[in-house]
């Protein structure tokens, strides 16, 4: 720990979300061990949302799976309101589509409920410091889907979801506004980047590494 991070933290106010009163005790313990004085806790993410026009944290640490309000929504109106908040997200969900929205947000840190306890410290003082932190957990999920360069684009993405609908190719090219071998060339490349071997197969890859969620399995 740098020392002028650790001189900071006597000068910090942490808001933590969190639905497990001994999760909400064991951070605020912790972290007032570590000269941290100004700690609120919420046992409801609406609680601490129904403040954030008035009050807002320097480092709001979350979970996302609270159950009255949706994690990424509570993330959201932090960031609407103080763009420039530090944000830990501290979970239980290991899901790579869920991580990936975690990104998309601009979360500062991630860390799982089963990383020592310990790393909240380490994640606040990278965060303060301007850098992101991932918990070594994390960086696991990350190698454990990892599909080097081969990255969807963002039309193959579109493909990809109505494929997941259950649409054929010439519905997809209707819907898209392209040609039916476009289609299928997109399609062909998605199983060869996806290291497919059928349409089930695909789906479940694509869910799985992140491109597509759960929801996209049925047309809104």
């Amino acid at each position: 720990m740098k020392i002028s991070a650790a001189y900071r933290l006597r000068d910090l106010s942490v808001a933590i979300v969190d639905d497990h009163a001994l999760v909400l005790e064991g951070f605020k313990s912790l972290l007032n061990k570590h000269g941290v004085n100004d700690v609120v806790t919420f046992s409801k993410a609406a609680e601490l949302m129904d403040i954030l026009p008035a009050h807002g944290f320097d480092v709001y640490i979350v979970d996302i799976g609270m159950p009255d309000v949706n994690g990424f929504v509570l993330i959201d109106a932090i960031r609407e309101r103080y763009a420039d908040a530090r944000i830990i997200v501290n979970t239980i969900h290991e899901e790579i589509w869920l991580i990936r929205q975690m990104l998309d947000r601009g979360v500062n840190a991630i860390l799982y409920k089963t990383t020592d306890f310990s790393r909240v410290i380490e994640a606040i003082v990278t965060v303060l410091n301007g850098d992101r932190y991932f918990c070594p957990e994390y960086r696991k999920t990350l190698r454990k889907f990892d599909v080097g360069n081969d990255i969807p684009s963002l039309r193959e993405i579109e493909v990809l979801r109505d494929i997941a609908r259950g649409y054929t190719s010439k519905e997809i090219a209707s819907h898209l506004f392209v040609s039916e071998n476009t289609v299928e060339s997109h399609r062909k490349n998605l199983f060869a980047k996806l290291k497919a071997r059928n349409i089930a197969d695909l789906v479940m890859k694509a869910v799985a590494m992140g491109y597509i969620m759960p929801s996209d399995y049925t047309d809104e």
